[in-house]
């Protein structure tokens, strides 16, 4: 603290320590909440009079934060709607082997997380590719991480792909607006500017994953196979009726002896069971069939004329109840707490059925399992359960086991007309409003403007209810950019950025390339344990102040931080999609660092080779 107190001033030097401590609780306490910290950040440093309030809050003002609510919802509106699913279902569904499966999953996810959050677009992918692999006899683990990595990768060709570029040209907006001249190169980024670097990397990117991430990814199965290793199978019992078809057939006759994922164990006849069921064994009239075996095959028996389910699925007693898979966020208050203690069926009116953690085999009872972030949990729930905890930060929704996701499919032309309408809009104001010098196009070139009037058409034409929109916004990554902004503000205005930028001047030497080369580094280990909004936030002033202390133009500063903050692919916390693919994918820690060590050296090379020539300095 002597050290830092003769460099620094002490505003200075409280401004580093707070956001130091934040970093570093963060990493001690996983569940500690990341915008309660950066606002308690704020908070302090507001209080001791390093900004104003004025100041500290000029952040909740950013026009990224009302852009990000605005597509969430958009996005809800197209999964709502069935739109995101029968793309995805529609160029994936012909292909025959993994290879065919990566390169179309290229094309698909990477084009549709330029325009879309990719962390919606991994959503809707998630259950498409699962669904895939097993029709395929492919395991899971094959395809899901390259689904994140596409995601990431696409995210970052657009201004509005991920919110990380969306918080970076907020913060451009809001310098750009005051006039204030901290160094050249500091105004908003434009629709395609970033598409010249994002691009590249992202065709070596899926080249990667089409030739060597192949070799380094695991072979692994996800819940469902996993549960059934575990002998944590469902027992499900099949009523055979009065009139069904099979009556008087063998087994193998009736095609029960050979159901994927499933198994016949026994037969209750009168009282009497018969175990091992053997293929030649008849069927009569009152059996009770008792099966074990995956919870998602279970629909596969309702195909069977003459089959009903029995009491614990059956449609008459449990008329409401679904089966949906969901993926626990690291920030669940759930965490810690074992099933029992959690009370799911007072929370969220569902009960747990079976539970899946990446890498490790769980033992004992489900209800004595303490939660972990990861953690992949098969819930029994009621049919409002997607609509009302879809967007929950608690867990991240992966799919509803018979597929029981409300639809509103015939409004699915009117919200794809709406998506063209916003892309169409997008692009005009890229292209015309930032070079007219005529204020009144202002409001029409703003992306937040055009995000929430398409939002606001998605509820008036009914593609979306509002109860599903404000249900889709997610106040935890608002409130965390919000308060980022703030502390990346108190950075600046402390002196803290300057005299960082004087010591990397120091540590780097007076060359703008040595310099890029370390903010790069910095922002994506930061990145790789700390939010990615809130990186970009707070070293986007750092980086301003880098190229005006040189005297150089600001410009590949800030494409090196929005680039390399939004580049996360060597832990499964560096970003919310490399969470979201863990459980169902059965991966572990190591294999994001297997696999995506290389690909992160890649997209450092080829980002740092392209910025200084896209952007001079």
């Amino acid at each position: 603290m002597t050290i830092l107190s003769t460099m620094f001033s002490w505003q200075a030097t409280l401004t580093i320590v707070v956001t130091v401590l934040i970093f570093v609780f963060l990493q001690i306490q996983k569940k500690a909440s990341t915008d309660v910290l950066f606002l308690c950040g704020l908070l302090f440093v507001t209080a001791c009079g390093i900004l104003t309030p004025a100041q500290a809050f000029s952040g909740f003002s950013n026009v990224a934060i009302l852009t990000i609510a605005g597509l969430l919802a958009i996005t809800a509106g197209l999964r709502i709607t069935g739109v995101l699913d029968w793309a995805g279902h529609k160029l994936l569904g012909t292909a025959t082997t993994e290879k065919q499966a990566i390169f179309r999953l290229s094309a698909v996810t990477t084009v549709a997380s330029a325009f879309l959050l990719n962390t919606a677009v991994v959503a809707m992918m998630m259950p498409v590719v699962v669904s895939w692999c097993r029709r395929r006899g492919i395991s899971p683990s094959r395809l899901l991480m390259p689904v994140s990595y596409l995601a990431i990768l696409g995210g970052i060709c657009t201004l509005i792909g991920t919110s990380t570029t969306l918080v970076v040209n907020g913060e451009l907006q809001y310098l750009a607006g005051k006039g204030v001249s901290l160094a050249k190169g500091v105004q908003p980024l434009s629709m395609f500017e970033l598409t010249v670097i994002g691009l590249p990397c992202a065709v070596i990117g899926v080249v990667y994953m089409l030739t060597i991430m192949p070799k380094l990814l695991p072979q692994r199965t996800g819940i469902i196979k996993q549960l059934g290793q575990q002998r944590r199978e469902y027992l499900v019992e099949m009523h055979v009726d009065d009139d069904c078809p099979l009556i008087n057939k063998s087994i193998e006759e009736a095609g029960l002896r050979h159901l994927e994922g499933l198994f016949l164990i026994e037969i209750d006849r009168d009282d009497h069971i018969i175990t091992p069921v053997a293929p030649d064994n008849i069927l009569r009239r009152g059996d009770q069939l008792i099966f074990t075996g995956a919870i998602e095959t279970i629909v596969e028996l309702e195909r069977f004329p003459g089959l009903s389910p029995s009491t614990e699925l059956s449609p008459e007693q449990h008329p409401q109840r679904h089966l949906t898979e969901v993926v626990l966020s690291r920030k669940s208050p759930l965490l810690s707490t074992t099933v029992r203690a959690a009370k799911f069926r007072q929370r969220y009116d569902a009960a747990v059925v079976a539970i899946h953690r990446a890498g490790e085999r769980l033992t004992g009872k489900v209800g004595d399992t303490t939660l972990e972030a990861g953690d992949t949990l098969l819930l029994q729930t009621g049919t409002d359960f997607l609509q009302t905890h879809q967007h929950n930060p608690d867990f991240y929704m992966v799919s509803s086991v018979q597929g029981s996701e409300p639809r509103q499919n015939d409004k699915a032309k009117t919200a794809s007309l709406l998506l063209i309408a916003l892309l169409l809009w997008l692009v005009a104001a890229s292209i015309f409003g930032p070079a007219s010098a005529n204020t009144s196009l202002l409001g029409l070139a703003s992306p937040a403007v055009a995000a929430l009037t398409i939002a606001v058409l998605m509820v008036l034409t009914r593609c979306l209810k509002m109860s599903d929109a404000r249900a889709s916004i997610n106040l935890q990554m608002l409130i965390t950019i919000g308060a980022a902004l703030g502390l990346g503000k108190a950075l600046k205005e402390s002196g803290a950025a300057t005299e960082i930028a004087n010591s990397i001047f120091t540590l780097a030497g007076n060359h703008p390339w040595t310099i890029l080369i370390a903010l790069y580094i910095l922002t994506v280990v930061l990145t790789e344990t700390i939010s990615n909004n809130a990186v970009a936030a707070m070293l986007l002033p750092l980086a301003i102040e880098i190229a005006a202390t040189g005297d150089w133009n600001a410009r590949p500063f800030i494409f090196t931080v929005t680039i390399a903050a939004s580049l996360s692919f060597v832990t499964p916390i560096g970003y919310q999609t490399n969470l979201m693919v863990m459980g169902p994918g059965g991966y572990r820690a190591n294999d994001y660092f297997r696999c995506g060590l290389p690909l992160a050296i890649l997209m450092g090379i080829c980002a740092l080779t392209l910025i200084p020539i896209v952007a001079k300095f």
